[in-house]
């Protein structure tokens, strides 16, 4: 019975960061069609309106930052703060915990 509750729980622990994945990644889809749909917009309009001076670059440069940044996060490709520096800085703060905790045992 115990190993089939755990099981259950390991089950369900995998559903919701499956679900949790997807939706970030639907996510930055949205944002990506919602990018492309109003820069084009933008640059329609600018081109009809005052094509003597170009201000849809600036959005489409501020906005498409943040939507590379965006895919990044969302790829997981943050090549200075990615999955293993995290799990390498943990393990270094887990090891000074344990070495001051052993500090602490010995005074």
């Amino acid at each position: 019975m115990e190993i089939v509750m755990e099981n259950k729980y390991v089950n369900e622990d995998r559903y919701y960061k499956a679900k949790k994945r997807v939706d970030e990644i639907k996510g930055f889809y949205g944002n990506l069609i919602s990018y492309v749909a109003v820069n084009s917009f933008l640059i329609v309009l600018n081109l009809t309106t005052s094509p003597e001076y170009l201000w849809f670059l600036w959005p489409l440069l501020c906005w498409g930052v943040g939507v590379f940044i965006h895919g990044m996060v969302t790829f997981r490709f943050m090549p200075f703060l990615g999955k293993d520096w995290q799990d390498n800085k943990i393990k270094e703060f887990m090891e000074k915990e344990k070495q001051n905790d052993q500090k602490r045992n010995w005074q």
